[in-house]
């Protein structure tokens, strides 16, 4: 218990922070941007086709991660919840190699939310392997 709460504590002042409770879930700082289905965000040639062989439709839920996180258990079908948006996200994709405690949250076809929501520093929550 007391973990946690250290871990919730020190989320608060250090970008990247993470705490794991006892149950498994894991509390992390993360910087969240957003992206869509335009050719030039997605797969060239195959715009929605995800990097685990996902293909992202309007609608999904859906999340690309760095892949230092892929480490840390955001592994392809992880559920994760985003501070500040509703609902439970899904760990389809994963980015390039130079982004590093970085998620990219799927906003379909819809480019003005994107750029709406911009480049922000968020909390995620995860259920991570046992």
């Amino acid at each position: 218990m007391m973990r946690y709460v250290l871990g919730a504590v020190l989320l608060g002042g250090c970008l990247g922070a993470q705490a794991t409770h006892a149950s498994g879930e894991t509390i992390r700082e993360v910087t969240a941007t957003a992206y869509t289905l335009r050719e030039s965000e997605t797969k060239v040639g195959n715009v929605g086709l995800a990097a685990w062989g996902d293909q992202l439709k309007p609608g999904m839920k859906a999340i690309a991660v760095s892949r230092d996180l892929i480490e840390q258990g955001l592994t392809h079908g992880t559920e994760v919840t985003i501070e500040g948006l509703e609902g439970i996200y899904v760990v389809r994709d994963k980015m390039h190699w130079r982004w590093q405690n970085k998620i990219d949250i799927f906003m379909g076809r819809d480019v003005a939310k994107a750029l709406d929501w911009g480049k922000r520093t968020v909390t995620i929550r995860y259920q991570t392997p046992h």
